[in-house]
């Protein structure tokens, strides 16, 4: 219901409601304007005046919908959307004040378009909060993301150059199954001929589409294929016995390896780059586990303990 809007403001909303709703009868229209039926026809007339092609389909599946060639509609926020715009982009920790950086100045152009009391809350938030910076996060080229995300849609195979952390550099081709980001960082998930792989898309130095397509595997969980994908393969092996079933360890980060029951609990099988990482998420595993396979995981497992215990005031014998 929209009592105190003018006739413009309304034959806005009725452009924005054919187009989020496909179909939607002139019935139903008045109804989300709060006008009678042959008013909302009158609105969808004013729109049609105004060059918006608006097109109507009769029968029981008719209604009204958005044809070809319409121009792109004025920017229409609610004061709460340009807000919650403006938060979600601090929670990226963006230089959202900054116009020499692409999301400032993307933001700085939507929010000159919309009207001041609209952007008022918006604007202060922007002007005084701050994002604390993420050590973690790491922005890609959107260049090279817009790339690769495309290739996901249209199944292409690409030819991707890679750095490594240690500055290693390589080409290789892959089927690209899914961009995904995971706590701050781009991530591709993708097939070669080695298997399931993860790059990260701000280490990808060159990305070409390819004309050979693939078939992605079916059901794909693109989240849970990229953490059990990030669990393996890497050079320091892990085995440890959890003193709890499988069903006990779900809030467990896939990210340490595989969950295989036992008749005394569960074994968790993986792999790691950092020992002592692993370690520090094993340690908040809530019941009681033993590491059992791995030296470099076991060596740094009784230091962590020691470094515990002397900072308990107790003592630590291995």
């Amino acid at each position: 219901m929209l009592p105190d809007a003018g006739p413009l403001a309304r034959a806005l909303l009725a452009l924005e409601l054919i187009q989020a709703g496909p179909g939607i009868t002139a019935e139903r229209l008045g109804e989300r304007l709060g006008v009678s039926e042959r008013a909302a026809r009158r609105y969808v007339g004013a729109l049609r005046e105004a060059g918006i092609p608006v097109v109507a389909t009769r029968g029981p599946y008719g209604g009204y919908r958005a044809g070809r060639g319409l121009r792109p509609p004025p920017l229409v926020f609610t004061a709460n959307e340009a807000l919650a715009l403006v938060m979600a982009v601090l929670d990226g920790h963006h230089a959202v004040g900054d116009p020499g950086e692409p999301v400032g100045s993307a933001l700085d152009k939507l929010l000159r378009v919309l009207p001041e009391p609209v952007t008022a809350a918006a604007e202060a938030v922007r002007r005084t909060a701050a994002a604390a910076p993420d050590r973690a996060a790491a922005r890609p080229d959107p260049g090279t993301t817009a790339t690769l995300v495309q290739a996901c849609a249209d199944r292409r195979r690409v030819r991707i150059g890679y750095r490594s952390e240690a500055g290693t550099e390589w080409t290789v081709e892959a089927d690209p199954w899914a961009v995904v980001v995971r706590h701050g960082r781009w991530y591709l998930l993708c097939s070669t001929g080695l298997g399931t792989r993860t790059y990260r898309v701000d280490r990808v130095t060159s990305a070409d589409v390819l004309p050979t397509t693939f078939t992605p595997p079916a059901g794909l969980d693109p989240v849970a294929a990229l953490e059990e994908a990030l669990g393996a393969g890497w050079e320091y092996a892990a085995e440890v016995l959890v003193d709890a079933p499988p069903e006990a360890l779900g809030d467990l980060p896939r990210t340490l390896g595989r969950v295989q029951g036992e008749a005394a609990g569960s074994r968790l099988v993986g792999t790691t780059s950092n020992p002592e990482w692993y370690v520090r998420q094993l340690a908040a595993v809530r019941h009681p586990f033993r590491v059992v396979g791995g030296p470099e995981v076991r060596a740094a497992a009784r230091d962590l303990a020691a470094r515990l215990a002397a900072a308990a005031g107790g003592d630590f014998t291995s």
